[in-house]
């Protein structure tokens, strides 16, 4: 039971998950460019050299042996060159579209991080004159009308005092 318990754990978490999706969606791309290749690009590729098309790219080191019926006995021996440019046609195609998914990827999350960073530092800019605001003394309170005309009068006193000394 307790294997069961962690095989659970292992297949519930969004890894693994995430993964197999990717596996489907890799083998369905694979099949696209598979097809791609083996119905457009292999006519292409044989016609090439020439020679109608028929074992242009193929060098056949034996030929398959025939009963008297027609039926074979022992199949040809033949080497395919057309088959292994295929194959690396079609992994280059993969790697090229799959590249180009990555980039786009990676793109649009440096964006979003970026992104982010711009909200969380427009975020604390807003909070921060508040905190000024906070963190800053109280400024003086008003002087009273009282403390106003007492100050008057004792500017007025010692602008006399200064005219009469003089």
């Amino acid at each position: 039971m307790k294997i069961f318990k962690e095989f659970k754990e292992f297949i519930t978490r969004g890894n693994v998950l995430d993964m197999a999706v990717g596996i489907i969606i890799g083998g369905a791309f694979t099949a696209i460019i598979t097809a791609i290749v083996n119905n457009i690009l292999t006519p292409l590729i044989n016609w090439i050299p020439g020679a109608d098309g028929t074992g242009a790219l193929q060098v056949v080191l034996r030929e398959a042996q025939l009963d008297e019926a027609g039926n074979v006995l022992t199949e040809a021996l033949i080497i395919d060159f057309g088959a292994v440019i295929s194959a690396i046609v079609t992994f280059l195609i993969t790697a090229v579209v799959l590249f180009l998914i990555v980039k786009l990827i990676n793109g649009v999350r440096r964006r979003a991080d970026a992104l982010k960073e711009a909200v969380k530092k427009k975020e604390e800019e807003q909070a921060a004159p508040a905190e000024e605001v906070a963190a800053e003394p109280a400024a003086p309170a008003a002087p009273t009308q009282e403390e106003l005309l007492t100050e008057i009068r004792d500017l007025l006193k010692a602008q006399q005092s200064e005219k009469s000394a003089k």
